[in-house]
């Protein structure tokens, strides 16, 4: 069975965006790529506990197991040796993805404190978009109480879309809760 985004992506968003970009040409329309969760213990003392514990956390996360980074070589100003472990990441594709996105959208995303939206000026210029969470609380997969430290999280959506303008267009037809930018600035 399809997940609820991936239907909601092909039968509703995909026409949205063919009219709104004007493209002729289906397979120009943008599409979700992937998505990666990584996460960087560069700071902690006790590095290989801290990798551990984020492996666990993206495991709960994500329903996948992630894969550990290692050191490329050595920096004594960070006390970081060649071929430690610093960080894990994980890349979701296919109906793990789609039911991903869907928990941040709807659940996820909404549970951080003072919530306004995200950020919509993460982009790379080429389509793709960058989120930091800070600690692993705002997920419902995490218990609060078995918290053992806190692990910030990057979260990388990777699209088809050649610009910034048709990934930001993908986003947004998907749901991605973007605070206004204008009414923020006129605040501040």
């Amino acid at each position: 069975m399809k997940p609820t985004m991936q239907t909601y992506y092909e039968d509703t968003v995909r026409d949205v965006l063919k009219k709104e970009l004007g493209v002729s040409n289906p397979h120009e329309v943008p599409a979700l790529e992937k998505i990666v969760v990584t996460t960087h213990c560069g700071k902690a003392t006790d590095r290989k506990q801290a990798v551990e514990d984020s492996v666990e956390e993206i495991a709960k996360i994500t329903g996948q197991k992630p894969s550990v980074s290692y050191a490329r070589k050595s920096v004594a100003n960070f006390k970081v040796r060649e071929g430690e472990a610093v960080g894990a990441r994980v890349t979701l594709r296919g109906n793990t993805m789609w039911e991903f996105l869907d928990r941040f959208i709807h659940i996820t995303a909404p549970n951080i404190r003072d919530f306004r939206g995200i950020s919509s000026k993460s982009f790379d210029g080429k389509g793709n978009y960058a989120v930091g969470i800070p600690d692993q609380s705002i997920f419902p997969e995490v218990e609060l109480d078995q918290i053992k430290r806190e692990i910030g999280f990057d979260l990388i959506f990777v699209t088809t879309a050649a610009t910034d303008e048709g990934g930001r267009a993908l986003l947004t037809a998907l749901g991605m809760p973007y605070r206004d930018n204008k009414k923020s600035d006129s605040a501040a």
